[in-house]
């Protein structure tokens, strides 16, 4: 993947329906294009001589372009991308819209534009878009109002207008951006090829985007967790509820697919996700120009006793936590300070400090081996002088290595600080909360830069005996299988319970005499998905009662669901519930991004309890580890109230097996083994559902 050069970087630029005509989109780009674009500028409309002093060309194939942008209507832009293709320009920015996002008509016009850029293999970015920028070059191929300040965030947005709200916005805050492009309908290029370009990009240090929809997910996540290897992204994801889905459905024709396969598919890549605009800057601003700390431990230094309370609750609902400063520490800010202040974190300089006491106290903070971040507040007073704190804050920073986040709690009185903190690259808020949450994004960068994602174990199993399994569908009426494809887990290697499925009250007898103890009894019906609703399931039966018990559970069956389909009873040795704890691990497929493993709490009360939790497959043995820590019943499986630890290795390894099972197999489109009963001598699979594509075998 990642984009040729020629998109960001174009000698020649060649605008496609350019005009002088107000109020056009033609003149908005060319006017911003003959501004500021460090290249040649040729506009193309064959009803005029030249447009703003510049010869026009008749057509986009006399312009020798390396970039075209076409502005003219939807369907003579698809002839001029063909066009453009004949000519050999390899980019093209279609801001035109009447695509996709118009119905039936307009889809039919976006996939001749795309059949048209395989052809030629060329970049397109929209349709339906405002275009894109590059400060480097000075090229602004939009027709946004405002153009980018320099800087070192790379931005995507599937919202055009969203682009034009937050170059506007980010100007008067002194964010600075490096690459900006409105995603538009993504019809050939996407977010992908966008995460991958930025990652490999030195003048990039930050990728940013706001997604209604992920094309491709599974290279999504492969290119986003290469790219955060060195580069952070973050993403606000809109359509998280079911009316936002549908908003972005109408907006764009996006498909959102599950909202915990986003977070699945995030947490697997290593993006950040965040949840508002004001979020993804704030974190954006902080991670473009501030290092790495060291530890969470964040220590604040305020002029004022309430901001420092709202900063430290702040620090509480983050990854950050509230530094504990050492003895020498707090000794040392006891002379720094006046009696009246507080020395310990967060550290009150009280409301009669200058900018110098604010200094002393923020080295002296920075120091203490504890603290790996500073958020220092001030507000207002008659003895501070903001332009001077910007000064000493700015001299702290160069001198040190820990991040800091400045809270000036003031209007217009602090524009010009923010201005000299915003050239040393110290990002500035004016609620504590923001700063803090600016810092937090740092932490939890630093986390995905540490953390060994591992590598898949390729276990040995028998792949065709759980083909063969899965094929028996086809000889259903509906494409679902039950306890009677318990062979499915025995085929990779998780351990289920003796067991055997019988069709006689006489086969039943015979197959509990064969399990020592008591045995469990469940119709098998792949019509009765919850056995335990209909009275299916009896627990604790003796051999000399498994014929009786054969025919009360069919009598029960046909009697309170007499539609469903009996393929007899399965006879099974019982798990030790007692000493052990009913989980479940299961899976789903989504749309975007694939096989969703699922594990959590299990049992009859997993849908009551929803104590689970969700990674993408195929899992490493230490993502793996982390679904046991992710839920909240975690302490059950570790030996809560005095009960043996389970075997926590066979349940991480089920998970694996699992994964790759659904991995293995596209045709399985949802898969629950419910209870898996984990014990301290093993784990064992007690009842299996699942869902099966049979096309795709």
């Amino acid at each position: 993947m990642g984009i040729e050069s020629g998109l960001f970087d174009p000698q020649r630029v060649a605008v496609v329906g350019a005009t002088e005509r107000d109020g056009a989109v033609g003149r908005a780009v060319m006017e911003n294009l003959v501004d500021d674009f460090d290249g040649e500028v040729v506009p193309v409309n064959p009803n005029t001589d030249s447009v703003f002093g510049r010869r026009s060309r008749d057509r986009v194939g006399e312009t020798d372009a390396d970039l075209a942008v076409v502005v003219v209507p939807a369907p003579e832009a698809v002839d001029v991308v063909a066009a453009a293709g004949d000519a050999g320009i390899k980019n093209v920015v279609v801001i035109s819209a009447g695509f996709s996002e118009t119905g039936s008509e307009g889809t039919a016009r976006e996939e001749a534009l795309v059949e048209a850029a395989d052809r030629h293999g060329i970049n397109v970015v929209g349709p339906n878009c405002l275009g894109i920028l590059s400060t480097p070059t000075g090229l602004n191929a939009t027709f946004s109002p405002r153009n980018a300040r320099p800087g070192n965030i790379s931005f995507m947005s599937q919202s055009g207008a969203l682009v034009t709200a937050v170059l506007d916005w980010a100007a008067d805050r002194g964010i600075g951006f490096n690459d900006v492009v409105s995603l538009g309908n993504k019809a050939v290029l996407d977010e992908t090829d966008f995460v991958d370009t930025w990652g490999e990009d030195d003048d990039t240090d930050v990728v940013l985007g706001y997604l209604e929809d992920i094309q491709n997910g599974a290279s999504f996540v492969d290119a986003a967790a290469t790219a955060t290897e060195s580069t952070p992204v973050a993403v606000l994801k809109s359509g998280r509820t079911d009316a936002g889905a549908q908003a972005a459905s109408s907006h764009t024709g996006a498909v959102t697919g599950s909202e915990v396969a986003y977070e699945a598919a995030f947490e697997k890549a290593g993006v950040l996700p965040v949840a508002s605009t004001e979020e993804l800057f704030d974190v954006g601003a902080m991670l473009a120009g501030q290092p790495l700390p060291d530890t969470d431990a964040t220590a604040v230094v305020t002029n004022a006793g309430g901001p420092g309370v709202m900063a430290a609750d702040a620090v509480g609902e983050a990854t950050l936590a509230l530094a504990s400063l050492s003895g020498t520490t707090r000794d040392r800010l006891r002379e720094v300070l006046p009696d009246a202040a507080s020395a310990r974190n967060p550290v009150d300089v009280i409301g009669d400090a200058d900018a110098e006491r604010f200094a002393d106290a923020l080295d002296v903070v920075l120091e203490d081996e504890g603290v790996g971040s500073a958020v220092v507040i001030a507000c207002p007073t008659a003895v501070l002088e903001f332009e001077e704190l910007a000064d000493v804050l700015a001299s702290v920073r160069r001198r040190r290595e820990e991040p800091i986040a400045v809270c000036l709690m003031a209007g217009s009185e602090s524009d010009a600080a923010r201005e000299h903190l915003a050239a040393a690259d110290i990002p500035t808020y004016f609620d504590p909360s923001r700063a803090v949450r600016g810092l937090d994004g740092l932490a939890r960068y630093r986390a995905v830069r540490q953390h060994d994602r591992g590598e898949p174990t390729d276990f040995d199993v028998d792949r065709e005996r759980a083909r063969n399994i899965l094929a028996s569908v086809e000889d259903r009426p509906d494409n679902r299988l039950g306890i009677e494809a318990m062979g499915l887990l025995d085929a990779y290697g998780i351990p289920t319970l003796d067991s055997e499925i019988v069709e006689s009250p006489a086969a039943a007898s015979d197959a509990a005499a064969a399990i020592d103890g008591d045995v469990v009894m469940k119709i098998v019906s792949p019509d009765i998905l919850h056995k335990t609703d209909i009275g299916g399931v009896e627990v604790g039966v003796a051999a000399a009662e498994a014929a009786d018990i054969y025919e009360t559970l069919v009598a029960r069956a046909r009697t309170r669901q007499p539609d469903a389909r009996i393929l007899g009873v399965q006879v099974q040795a019982m798990a030790d519930t007692d000493a052990g704890v009913e989980t479940i691990v299961g899976a789903t497929r989504d749309p975007q991004f694939g096989p969703l493993v699922v594990f959590g709490l299990g049992g009859i009360f997993v849908e009551v309890l929803e104590d689970t939790t969700a990674t993408l497959a195929p899992l490493s043995e230490q993502e793996a580890e982390a679904m046991l820590d992710d839920i909240d019943a975690a302490p059950l499986l570790r030996g809560a109230r005095g009960r043996d630890p389970v075997d926590e290795a066979a349940v991480v390894e089920t998970i694996q097996r699992l994964s790759q099972l659904v991995s293995d197999f596209p045709a399985i489109l949802e898969l629950d083994i419910n209870p898996l009963v984990a014990t301290p001598d093993g784990v064992a699979a007690v009842d299996i559902q699942l869902t099966v594509d049979p096309a795709t075998l």
